[in-house]
């Protein structure tokens, strides 16, 4: 016998803010201040950035655990693991994202990248071997010091920009080449912040992925650190998000 989980209207999400590459959950510190002060139950998980299908893996049993509705918020590379997660746990409502890849089944990120204009992202590249569990060598990428602002957060301090470049965190190369084997978009309803001085995500990409998914768009003046230089745009995008979805009563497998 199947049960399911049934959330009542006005049941309130959690937002679970997912990061991307070069980056760690603090970069959405502004934006849970935000919605903190909204009232809204928020939480930002440490993505490990070890590739779509174990990153979707870990952020599926996080979001299994809460009990409750989840509203799932995914930045940049983010985006690529709420659209595989979304599909497991049988609670989430909806996915926002915030700059972020929306892929399609069967799309990686490099297939889709490779459509539009090029960004700043490639030349700033830094791959460095790492040893695997099994002890395999693999390449993980960082982006190069000097790269970090212009690429990354081109309309944050250089105080702030400084200390962001030698503290990121690096991505496996597979996250960017491995396919999504569905998008949870085609089934859950969407909102997408799309950052117009992106140098990172073209924002002709962003606009795209936006427009196929059916998602309640807006476009904020920002670099690809939008969380952080803009919180209350995007705070206010996943305000939006969490009200439509606490408006609907959502009965899911469990």
């Amino acid at each position: 016998m199947t049960t399911g989980r049934s959330f009542k209207n006005g049941s309130t999400p959690t937002v679970v803010l997912v990061h991307g590459a070069f980056t760690d959950a603090s970069s959405w510190a502004g934006v849970i201040t935000e919605l903190q002060a909204s009232g809204i139950p928020v939480t930002a998980v440490a993505n490990p950035l070890r590739g779509p299908a174990t990153d979707a893996a870990y952020l599926a049993g996080v979001v299994a655990a809460i009990d409750g509705p989840v509203l799932l918020v995914g930045h940049s590379y983010g985006g690529v693991v709420i659209t595989r997660a979304g599909a497991q746990p049988g609670n989430v409502v909806g996915l926002v994202y915030v700059t972020a890849f929306a892929l399609d089944a069967g799309e990686s990120v490099l297939d889709l990248t490779g459509r539009f204009p090029d960004s700043l992202l490639g030349p700033a590249l830094r791959p460095a071997v790492f040893r695997t569990g099994d002890g395999e060598e693999a390449v993980e990428l960082y982006l190069k010091d000097d790269h970090f602002p212009a690429v990354f957060a081109a309309d944050l301090p250089e105080r702030l920009t400084s200390v962001a470049a030698v503290a990121q965190r690096p991505i496996a190369a597979v996250a960017f080449e491995e396919s999504s084997p569905a998008a949870s978009w085609t089934s859950l309803p969407s909102w997408y912040v799309v950052a117009t001085a992106d140098q990172a995500i073209h924002p002709a990409a962003q606009r795209f992925m936006a427009q196929r998914a059916g998602a309640d768009t807006i476009e904020v003046d920002a670099s690809h650190a939008i969380a952080l230089s803009q919180p209350a745009a995007v705070a206010g995008h996943i305000r939006t998000a969490a009200t439509a979805t606490q408006a609907v009563k959502h009965t899911h497998p469990a």
